[in-house]
């Protein structure tokens, strides 16, 4: 696939995911979702990875790194959105991931030393100032309580430990450890994380039996983790970390294109020019 492919493809899925993890919400805990979530997914990876024949084989560093890949991408970063959008609403949640481009791109710089572009900054603040716009109408919702603050916090959380990962995925790119057999192993590591954090802080491993949690579990599992995290883990070793986070501003405006279909979004014109100034910088990042 070529990168314009592989980056549609990731805005496409995770753009519906948010509505598959609306019906993950609710007796289940966070964290026991979560769980089951990136284990069945990485049951589906292991399993794709003996078929085409590919080594699951790494040295104990390997596997370090690897750990700390898939804790900070399969794991906390996940629950910790879970969390944020109990607390506020959506689009603050949304505005923290646009930061994403630049949070990598400060990333990349504090730890591998790659110059910042000042193309790739200016795009990704336009995409922050699109965001915002898009969601402006959701922040007259919020209330200066202790659920703001905690949101706030819980969507920091997120942001910053999603860019953590992608530090550490660029790092065993660049060691030249596979996608795919460390994908495997990392979303191993992340669900075990998970069911450990789940265990210590005392919540149940409840499961609901009921369609609509089964069906939205297993499309997470296979496009939202296995498919969207082996496009993105791809095209950001083509393209590097900052330029592929500018999935994060592209999300959103998906996701509100399918609740317009689905739950009857009605777009106010801050909507509107919210998405021009997004696509806008879009544009600018991924131009060659």
């Amino acid at each position: 696939m070529t990168n314009l492919q592989l980056f549609a493809a990731c805005v496409a899925i995770w753009g519906s995911t948010w509505i598959a993890i609306t019906f993950q919400l609710g007796s289940v805990a966070p964290e026991a979702s979560v769980f089951y979530r990136f284990l069945l997914a990485s049951a589906m990876v292991f399993a794709y990875c003996r078929v085409r024949g590919h080594s699951l084989r790494f040295t104990a560093r390997e596997h370090l790194w690897i750990a700390i890949q898939g804790v900070l991408m399969f794991s906390v970063s996940y629950v910790c959105v879970y969390y944020a959008e109990q607390h506020v609403v959506s689009g603050l949640v949304a505005v923290g991931y646009s930061a994403s481009p630049l949070l990598n791109m400060v990333g990349m710089r504090l730890v591998f030393g790659t110059a910042m572009a000042a193309r790739v900054a200016v795009g990704a603040l336009l995409g922050i100032v699109g965001i915002t716009l898009v969601f402006w109408p959701e922040f007259s919702h919020l209330n200066t309580d202790r659920h703001v603050a905690l949101g706030a916090v819980f969507t920091a959380a997120a942001v910053i430990l999603s860019a953590a990962s992608n530090m550490a995925a660029h790092r065993n790119h660049d060691a030249g450890i596979p996608i795919w057999p460390s994908m495997a192993w990392g979303m191993l590591y992340g669900a075990g994380f998970t069911l450990a954090l789940t265990l210590v802080l005392g919540k149940p491993l409840s499961f609901e039996a009921t369609p609509a949690y089964v069906l939205s579990l297993l499309y997470l599992a296979v496009f939202g983790s296995v498919l969207a995290f082996g496009g993105f883990l791809t095209l950001m070793g083509r393209i590097g970390a900052a330029r592929a986070g500018y999935i994060g501003v592209m999300v959103p405006i998906v996701a509100l294109a399918i609740s317009s279909f689905f739950e009857g979004y009605r777009w106010e014109w801050l909507a509107v020019a919210g998405v021009a100034v997004s696509v806008a910088g879009n544009v600018i990042i991924l131009r060659r």
